[in-house]
């Protein structure tokens, strides 16, 4: 039988629950999925700055996989989601610039798979950027 752990971020993802009704991680023996998390901090502001908004995601996706035992490091699979104008044919390189310099700073080599989709609505109006990873608690070592 498997055990299954749900996790709530302190701060905004206890906002986020009480709102909305919803865990921002669960884990399945060592398999770890994550809602996608916003680049909002306790209060859900999200920073003027895209490279802080993404930052942000970043560090939320850490507080996230924290509540059930995970770090960066054992992400195997990164969703990412980002606010594009109606009608562009590409996510602009300010985005991946930004994303690009967190794998690098977070994963120390690690290269997990990688899926950006571009979107014209996310969950809060300002929102710019939306992450979601699944990781294998352990994978990292």
């Amino acid at each position: 039988m498997s055990t299954v752990t749900f996790g709530i971020a302190p701060g905004y993802g206890e906002k986020l629950h009480a709102a909305l009704g919803y865990s921002g991680a669960v884990r399945v023996d060592d398999r770890v999925e994550i809602s996608g998390q916003a680049g909002v901090d306790d209060d859900l502001v999200i920073p003027d700055a895209l490279e802080d908004e993404i930052i942000q995601a970043f560090d939320n996706v850490e507080r996230t996989l924290a509540t059930v035992g995970a770090t960066w490091k054992d992400v195997i699979h990164v969703n990412s989601y980002h606010k594009v104008a109606p009608g562009a044919d590409v996510i602009g390189e300010d985005h991946n610039r930004v994303m690009a310099e967190q794998f690098r700073r977070r994963l120390d080599g690690r290269a997990p798979i990688w899926t950006e989709t571009g979107v014209t609505a996310l969950g809060l109006a300002a929102m710019r950027v939306e992450i979601r990873v699944t990781a294998v608690v352990g994978s990292g070592n």
